[in-house]
């Protein structure tokens, strides 16, 4: 990365080049950033009622001083976010399971690649689950769109988040932002010694079909172009499959799927906001997070007769392989794929209490009578189908 300036910046009782100002434009708060942040978070109009979720049997008075108390990220984020974590979980979580962490070096950088359910919980649970084992968290993309306001941008910033731009149809900005981005990542993993978290596509799965975009492979390799093998197995990348039992905004987004093949989607006013909060509080039953096996160098050398268009959809598809493999599926699954497809063939999968669970939930859709109901209900019922096709394609 040519014309950096670093600062050698303490962390966490090691020393590191973390500092370069090449990114301020889109990096996380540094320490020396966090104080001042607190300051400005315990103090904003909103503060009581968030802190009325994340600390319900604490007087504001004493958590606004415990916030400002803050010197470190760390303090933030094993405290207050693991505070925010213990509540979505324990207010909307039936079970809350993770494996795969013995795949891992604690004293490793990993690129983590994940399924994107969730505009939030998919990568605050992980960070959740990583502290919980004794783990570092990560730093987490976190879309331009999503800075929607300066306590999110505070909260996001002191929580490890850095920022995704989305840049039009212009295809000099699209390069310049995807050459940024991938720099940064790669200056994160490597000199930071920072481990990250990217979503494996641009926006949510909607339909249940997870697929990596393989135009984020590529990204991946743009910050080193002249060895692709190279490129990605210095990041060490890391497929990670988070099931939901109950799918995060299932009802919103079968209404948005409806919308774009039937009528004309367009995103409303604050539609992000209302997938934030639906998410965060909606039942979501039982949740489990994969870490998978990590790509090893040997599986990418065995790649390198591939041109570069051909390597970055190999990679895709064994990531692909990996999240699909690991991803759980729940009584919800087997029941759609029934209703789907109109047989009972995997019938031994679920109870009839679990069944008419399930139908209970799909009959809320008969509100939205300006829709083909029926039409609306395929799209449902395939959003938790999907991944039992997924899970079983070869």
């Amino acid at each position: 990365m040519e014309d950096a300036v670093f600062e050698m910046v303490k962390f966490n009782d090691k020393t590191y080049m973390m500092k370069n100002p090449k990114f301020d434009d889109i990096r996380p708060y540094y320490e020396d950033e966090i104080p001042a942040a607190m300051q400005r978070i315990a103090n904003y109009k909103i503060f009581p009622l968030l802190a009325s979720f994340v600390y319900p049997n604490e007087p504001i008075e004493e958590v606004r001083k415990r916030i400002s108390s803050f010197k470190t990220v760390r303090e933030f984020q094993h405290d207050t976010m693991w505070h925010v974590n213990e509540q979505i979980i324990s207010r909307s979580i039936t079970k809350f399971t993770g494996s795969g962490l013995e795949k891992l070096n604690p004293d490793k950088q990993y690129l983590f690649v994940s399924n994107h359910r969730d505009i939030m919980l998919d990568a605050c649970l992980l960070q959740y689950y990583f502290v919980a084992n004794g783990f570092e968290t990560t730093e987490i993309t976190f879309g331009a769109n999503l800075m929607m306001n300066p306590v999110v941008i505070d909260v996001g910033k002191s929580n490890k988040m850095f920022k995704v731009e989305r840049p039009g149809g212009d295809i000099k900005d699209f390069y310049r932002s995807s050459m940024h981005l991938s720099e940064y990542i790669r200056y994160t993993i490597k000199e930071k010694k920072q481990s990250v978290w990217i979503a494996q596509r641009n926006g949510r799965t909607k339909n249940g079909l997870d697929a990596t975009d393989q135009g984020i492979i590529k990204m991946f390799c743009m910050s080193e172009p002249s060895d692709k093998v190279k490129a990605l197995a210095e990041l060490n990348i890391v497929p990670v499959s988070v099931s939901y039992e109950w799918e995060s905004c299932d009802i919103l987004k079968a209404l948005e799927l409806y919308e774009s093949q039937y009528t004309r989607y367009t995103k409303k006013p604050g539609e992000d906001l209302n997938s934030i909060i639906t998410g965060i509080l909606q039942p979501k039953g039982r949740v489990h997070f994969e870490l998978c096996e990590p790509i090893s160098m040997a599986e990418l050398s065995a790649l390198e007769h591939q041109t570069k268009n051909e390597y970055h959809k190999s990679v895709a598809k064994i990531i692909d392989r990996r999240i699909n493999t690991a991803y759980r599926l729940y009584p919800n699954n087997y029941i759609a794929h029934d209703l789907f497809y109109g047989n009972t063939k995997y019938r031994s999968m679920y109870t009839k209490a679990e069944y008419d669970a399930f139908i209970k939930h799909l009959s809320k859709l008969d509100k939205y009578d300006t829709c083909d109901i029926e039409r609306l209900k395929d799209i449902f019922v395939g959003i938790y189908s999907n991944p039992v096709d997924n899970k079983f394609r070869e």
